[in-house]
């Protein structure tokens, strides 16, 4: 019986081949069914072999366009597009997350300013580990996700969905949709408390990434706060020009 490759094997066949220009900066890498056909193996053993590219900075994966070459040159550090709901999407399906505190809070002083809301607003916190890959693997970032504190149930649907994305939960089982996600990023250090979650040095450089989840009127159906250590991770966006 012929021995399925490891996906660490396909992606050191396919680092090879962009290295070496074999798939130039800006071309598209083989589909993932593609891929799969052709070293005989399982879609996700392709999709995590794609994922080991990605943390070397070699491509970027976008739906409905493909696995897009971005440079030749591997790069330290984990970098991801999160220019789209597709590519937070995708990072959900990327990197496992654990689920370590619920608690009722309420936003009040730093909080609020944080949160932009207004000040005593009550909120259900779920607070989340993501790591590096579904397997596990050393932690990329702290998620404290704040929701309507009536959604309860939420949490166990979290906990049983940890590939899904908390907006895309909300959507499903509440009714309540997002219409637009507002980015906010800033750079910080590490207090004592989050850099033993993060396994890190306090004082250690990090980014902040504040997003707000708002429904067709404007208000926030979930606002998350995540923070990522500075060297495990980097994000990138892509800027295009307007027609005309």
């Amino acid at each position: 019986m012929t021995t399925k490759p490891h996906f660490s094997s396909i992606a050191a066949h396919l680092k090879e081949g962009i290295t070496s220009g074999h798939f130039p900066i800006g071309s598209l890498l083989p589909t993932e069914l593609e891929l799969r056909d052709h070293y005989q193996t399982s879609r996700h053993t392709v999709r995590m072999a794609l994922l080991e590219l990605q943390k070397l900075g070699l491509v970027s994966r976008r739906k409905n366009v493909g696995t897009r070459v971005e440079t030749a040159t591997p790069q330290a550090g984990f970098q991801q597009s999160l220019a789209s709901v597709e590519d937070l999407v995708q990072f959900g399906e990327s990197h496992s997350r654990v689920v370590r505190e619920v608690q009722q809070v309420q936003a009040k002083d730093a909080l609020a300013t944080l949160l932009g809301c207004a000040d005593g607003t009550r909120w259900l916190r779920i607070s989340s580990l993501r790591l590096e890959n579904a397997e596990g693997g050393a932690p990329i970032g702290w998620t404290d996700v704040y929701v309507d504190p009536l959604y309860t149930d939420l949490v166990d649907l979290v906990k049983e969905s940890p590939e899904v994305l908390v907006s895309t939960l909300i959507e499903q089982h509440f009714g309540r949709r997002v219409a637009e996600i507002v980015q906010q990023v800033q750079a910080l250090e590490v207090t004592a408390a989050m850099a033993e979650r993060l396994q890190i040095k306090p004082g250690t450089a990090a980014l902040q990434i504040v997003r707000r989840y708002l429904d067709a009127d404007g208000e926030a159906a979930e606002i998350t706060v995540t923070t990522h250590p500075a060297d495990r991770f980097t994000l990138s966006m892509r800027l295009q020009r307007a027609n005309g």
